[in-house]
């Protein structure tokens, strides 16, 4: 019965065909995400002491700033299914595949007398830079976000190196794709699927668009999953909801 609560808004959502249309979207609705962003930036630098103990409501604040005006102009019943949409479909399995990371590197140590000196530091930044590109950029953090923190316990200031490891480290470390395929499982009547052709490589921050049409007006589920050889597994699959018209 719960379950069937909790789907209930996106479920209603798709019979009456309500959609949200990112395309129609200002650029006055990133607002609240860029708000976010600048909070986790200057926060910590301005005023640490109320970041520690606020938050979380810091965070719950630009979230209802977003939920509020989209529920008020495009209607109670998108917002809760997007909002739903993003929990279950990214924002749940995101914090999954952290617990099995966290889990799966919390027996495992790094001792050593590392100074937290800039060499040592920058020399720890090139190696989890390299090592995103063999355990992919999740992993590589989990693995030396730790020993970085423990060198540098002893410097008065620290925020940098950690922003300087998030960019280099978690964001930009990768290796390049090299040729891939993909399969799509289009939500048809009959069940499609589509396997592409070979594609180029894609190296570290590129993004590629494919518009796959079909004629049949039925809502379902596009599922893409990525054939290639890469070390973050983790982002090969995606799915979204589709409305059939």
């Amino acid at each position: 019965m719960a379950g069937l609560i909790v789907f209930a808004p996106t479920a209603h959502a798709a019979e009456s065909g309500a959609t949200l249309d990112g395309a129609g979207l200002s650029l006055i609705w990133a607002l609240p995400f860029a708000g976010l962003l600048l909070s986790i930036a200057l926060f910590p630098l301005l005023a640490p002491r109320f970041w520690h103990h606020h938050d979380g409501k810091i965070a719950g604040f630009w979230a209802v700033a977003t939920l509020l005006p989209l529920g008020f102009t495009q209607g109670t019943e998108i917002a809760l299914s997007e909002l739903l949409h993003v929990a279950i479909l990214e924002y749940i399995p995101f914090i999954l595949l952290l617990v099995a990371l966290f889990t799966s590197t919390g027996g495992i140590r790094l001792e050593g007398r590392i100074g937290g000196t800039p060499t040592a530091n920058t020399a720890m930044l090139a190696l989890g830079a390299l090592l995103a590109s063999f355990i992919g950029t999740t992993g590589a953090a989990m693995l030396l976000i730790r020993p970085l923190i423990e060198s540098n316990e002893g410097r008065k200031y620290q925020t940098h190196i950690v922003v300087f490891f998030i960019f280099l480290v978690a964001n930009i470390g990768g290796s390049p794709s090299g040729s891939y395929t993909f399969t799509a499982y289009l939500p048809t009547t009959q069940g499609y699927v589509y396997q592409s052709q070979l594609q180029y490589p894609l190296s570290p921050g590129d993004h590629v668009v494919n518009v796959l049409r079909y004629s049949q007006g039925v809502s379902g589920t596009v599922t893409i999953t990525l054939q290639a050889n890469d070390a973050n597994q983790a982002n090969n699959t995606a799915s979204q909801y589709v409305y059939g018209g």
